[in-house]
């Protein structure tokens, strides 16, 4: 009898302590997802739940809430656990690293772009990087990878495959014509050096492309890269300047010159491969071309008047020349963001944006603004567009409603984003469509 009580009591005590393990499991879960929840409302009413390109879509069925997904996203609160599964929080914040992608270990997440309501243009790219047309390749920016260490790795994966294609008796006087030199142009450059490709490489601007573009201090890198020729970049909190050195470093080393000021105006057929064609009358005849102009290489434009006078630019270089100025920051995302902030302390810096709220910010940028904003060391005019650039004075009308108001202007940036060269890619034959939505890396297409 002694020993049955024993049982019980031993058994019972299991019993006690599964349910006490369990109910703290419940209970911790049931916090969780009422964080995640709130979270998600807030990110809903700044605007930040809806994506606006790459992002990560998750497969409830698949997912074992491991949680791998969220501590290898380097970003913020991109993801979180609702109800024992992972849900996309702040989508708009995804840069498109795809580390969760990578993470998952039932390969429950798909990189999607575009959603139902929202499209995205993309070129047509295969998973080898070409196009529809045979010989042409794009990597990088302009095919959805935006983040610098992903197009860095798409413009040495884009060379090892369009090599396979190159004759070895071709005609032409190039085995491989690369078209920019941003992130994913520097990266296809040396590793077609690497693999004794004759090479040659243009770029419209400067070198590094739109990493060129922004300001001197800006950071640009946060985790590291395999750069071609050079091995592991551990870089870490990295400026745009230290970026732009380790690139000159590598390429000058290795006695790879860059083409600047080579603007591309043309890509044609001929002897076969393409005969490529600048703007100054240059013509390279080449097996393959590679594209690595990204999308923002030509600034929206506004269509408004006085927008062609010399007091307005696209991009901020050198904040630090800047004092003493009356300037207009069009634009609510990073970019126009970052520039307002570094303006403000020697100027005096009103920010339009065209919405009532300002969504897509990085986390620290939308704290500063805010914090700026309410310290009154930046004006912001919300629901505003800028409608008439004068010599003196801006115009800027406010959304629905007819009245308009006048600024004193010395200086007008504006961040309204980059178009894709859809004309220039139209003539090379390279088809162009919407994307609603689709997945474009996903474990089960590539299974």
């Amino acid at each position: 009898m002694g020993a049955e009580l024993d049982k019980i009591l031993i058994y019972g005590s299991v019993g006690l302590l599964l349910f006490v393990v369990l109910w703290i499991y419940i209970r911790k879960q049931k916090k969780e997802s009422k964080e995640v929840e709130e979270k998600i409302k807030v990110a809903k009413e700044e605007g930040l739940y809806e994506p606006v390109s790459l992002h990560p879509v998750v497969d409830v069925n698949s997912c074992i809430k491991s949680g791998a997904c969220i501590l290898a996203c380097p970003e913020h609160d991109i993801l979180g656990i609702r109800n024992g599964k992972a849900t996309v929080i702040n989508a708009s914040r995804c840069v498109g690293h795809g580390a969760c992608f990578h993470a998952c270990p039932t390969q429950a997440i798909s990189l999607f772009m575009g959603t139902e309501k929202r499209g995205v243009d993309l070129p047509h790219v295969s998973q080898n990087f070409e196009t529809n047309v045979p010989g042409i390749f794009i990597a990088g920016e302009m095919g959805g990878m935006g983040l610098i260490k992903n197009a860095v790795e798409q413009g040495k994966q884009a060379v090892e495959n369009l090599a396979k294609g190159i004759k070895p008796k071709h005609t032409n006087d190039y085995d491989l014509v690369v078209i920019g030199a941003g992130p994913a142009g520097i990266s296809a450059s040396l590793q077609a050096h690497k693999m004794g490709l004759k090479t040659i490489t243009l770029e419209q601007d400067t070198l590094g492309g739109t990493v060129y573009t922004f300001p001197r201090q800006k950071i640009v890198m946060t985790s590291p890269m395999e750069l071609p020729l050079y091995g592991q970049a551990k870089l870490y909190e990295t400026s745009k300047q230290e970026l732009l050195d380790l690139w000159t470093s590598v390429l000058g080393k290795h006695k790879i010159e860059i083409q600047e000021r080579k603007k591309v105006e043309e890509i044609v057929a001929e002897n076969g491969g393409f005969c490529v064609k600048t703007k100054t009358d240059e013509s390279f005849s080449t097996q393959k071309v590679l594209l690595a102009i990204g999308r923002r290489g030509t600034p929206r434009k506004l269509g408004i008047p006085g927008e062609d006078t010399q007091k307005v630019a696209y991009r901020l270089l050198e904040p630090e020349l800047i004092h003493k100025k009356q300037i207009v920051v069009v634009g609510g995302g990073d970019s126009a963001i970052e520039s307002a902030l570094l303006l403000m302390e020697q100027n005096e810096v009103t920010l339009s944006y065209r919405k009532d709220t300002f969504s897509r910010l990085k986390p620290k940028n939308s704290e500063n603004i805010k914090k700026a904003i309410a310290d009154h060391k930046i004006s912001a005019v919300l629901n505003s567009n800028l409608v008439a650039i004068d010599t003196n004075k801006v115009v800027l009308q406010l959304n629905g409603e007819k009245n308009t108001i006048e600024l004193s202007n010395d200086l007008v940036y504006i961040f309204a984003g980059g178009e894709l060269p859809t004309a220039f890619l139209k003539k090379a034959g390279i088809k162009i469509s919407t994307k609603f939505g689709e997945a474009i890396l996903t474990h089960k297409k590539q299974a």
